[in-house]
């Protein structure tokens, strides 16, 4: 299987080559292209995780309900085009399985078939981060697509990092994280816009996103027209 990402900057999307016997896993309503021979199943499920509830866990991740999973039906090859929501980067991750990788919420796009894809809860961390109180944990060998709001920074974490809550894409789990407050104090830290932190500290990889969502979110609200009743 080969994964390849398409256009450049704010509008990248992925287009995974399948060969006979691949299977993919994306996100559901992810898919804006495949070739005629490509069989689109959904199910609540990955490859080891599954009925209604693992759906559920992923609606407090962020996530769909459902998976779509992808092959062909005649034994020859076939193409799977996938594209995010929101307006950004796509990033490829190759999972040697020497560590698992927490997603955070809507940043999951896909993963080859060998990848186990899981919830894990943040505790009452999540509630207070304004993230999703579950993350999608990615786990095992093969490739996993993970898409950001604007663009990726991958940053090597060898000690200590300090990342403004809402630009956390992914991370390996060989990272742990606490909360903190931007400035000196509390009342400064909210006066300045900037609130909680995540401080990330240990050895391994974490992805971050330019732009907050949530924040991109909060300020074009309240200039949409009024719904009418």
């Amino acid at each position: 299987m080969e994964i390849e990402i398409l256009g450049k900057g704010a509008f990248e999307s992925a287009l995974v080559h399948l060969q006979p016997g691949d299977t993919f896993v994306s996100e559901s309503g992810a898919m804006f292209r495949a070739s005629a021979n490509v069989d689109i199943d959904v199910t609540t499920h990955s490859r080891s995780s599954g009925g209604l509830l693992s759906g559920l866990k992923r609606l407090l991740a962020g996530e769909n309900f459902f998976f779509s999973t992808y092959s062909t039906e005649d034994g020859q090859p076939g193409q799977v085009g996938l594209a995010p929501t929101h307006q950004g980067e796509v990033h490829l991750i190759e999972m040697d399985g020497s560590s698992d990788w927490l997603c955070a919420g809507g940043s999951f796009l896909g993963a080859s078939s060998e990848i186990d894809i899981d919830t894990q809860f943040q505790g009452f961390k999540g509630f207070l981060t304004g993230e999703a109180p579950v993350f999608i944990r990615a786990s095992g060998r093969g490739q996993l697509l993970v898409a950001a709001y604007g663009r990726i920074v991958s940053n090597q974490v060898e000690s200590e990092l300090t990342v403004d809550t809402g630009h956390v894409v992914a991370f390996e789990e060989t990272l742990d994280y606490s909360l903190s407050k931007a400035g000196s104090s509390w009342i400064s830290s909210w006066l300045a816009g900037e609130g909680i932190v995540l401080n990330f500290s240990g050895s391994g990889r974490l992805l971050t996103q330019s732009h907050n969502p949530g924040e991109f979110g909060g300020e074009l609200g309240p200039r949409l027209p009024k719904r009418s009743s």
